[in-house]
């Protein structure tokens, strides 16, 4: 895998007890994507994904109270079981956002026995937003993802 070191990222780094064709598919199909890709309570109602550069990639996560957070965004880059690259800095195509927030990098190999080598990313445009993102609970709530992740993965 090559990474660049951008200002302001988070990481997550873990080996998946599931094959990459797994891992690959809960992050590509929307009703997968839909059971893990908010750590509980939270989840996400529906989701949208068109896997090529500009294509809508677009999740409305649900709070336990109610919350309602739609999140419009796009893929850059879409390498099928290898990487994928999203952004909320445009809503649609080309169209930029308001504010954008963050890069979203997830980058797949496999393991040598037999898991996941994965790698996720929140990449900032600056300290702020990298600040806000950790205040948020990144390290806590995309741990608790992946969990959830590496456990639907393994199911398939």
């Amino acid at each position: 895998m090559s990474i660049s070191s951008p200002a302001y990222p988070l990481l997550l780094e873990r080996t998946l007890a599931a094959p990459r064709a797994a891992v690959w598919r809960c992050w590509t199909e929307p009703e997968l994507l839909c059971q893990w890709f908010c750590p509980k309570p939270w989840g996400v109602s529906h989701a949208e994904m068109e896997l090529f550069p500009g294509g809508r990639f677009f999740t409305h996560m649900v709070g336990p109270n109610g919350e309602q957070v739609p999140n419009p965004g796009v893929f850059l880059t879409v390498d099928a079981g290898r990487q994928l690259v999203f952004t909320d800095a445009f809503v649609s195509a080309w169209v930029p956002s308001a504010k954008p927030f963050m890069v979203g990098d997830i980058a797949f190999a496999d393991s040598a026995d037999g898991g996941t080598h994965y790698i996720a990313r929140a990449l900032h445009w600056t300290e702020s937003d990298q600040k806000q993102h950790e205040a948020m609970g990144f390290h806590q709530g995309w741990d608790a993802a992946t969990k959830q992740l590496e456990a639907l993965a393994a199911s398939l």
